[in-house]
């Protein structure tokens, strides 16, 4: 089983996708661990930890204790996909609730 199959049983099994370890979310660990990867490996940048805990559920607006956000995790590594994933996710949190009766409904 791989690590992102396990990732998905744990958050299937109801484990916190906002879960603080260590100082660091979930979903900044994950985006530091796949900016390293890439640093250090110069393998593609992946973001399938980053996908799944966002598909769960993940704040992208939640920092670490230290107070930095995904985005700045994302920011400093020069991920560009998660940066864009990130925006997509934040745009979503930010956009008001549709309601019964919009135009969406029409």
């Amino acid at each position: 089983m791989s690590e992102y199959e396990t990732l998905a049983r744990l958050l299937d099994a109801g484990a916190d996708p906002d879960e603080v370890c260590f100082g660091l979310t979930l979903l900044t660990h994950a985006i530091g661990l796949e900016g390293d990867a890439h640093v250090q490996t110069d393998y593609p940048l992946n973001t399938a930890s980053t996908a799944i805990l966002l598909a769960y559920g993940a704040d992208p607006r939640l920092p670490a204790i230290d107070g930095e956000t995904p985005l700045q995790v994302a920011e400093y590594y020069h991920h560009e996909p998660i940066k864009r994933l990130l925006q997509r996710f934040l745009a979503l949190a930010l956009a008001p609730a549709e309601t019964p009766g919009s135009a969406r409904d029409e």
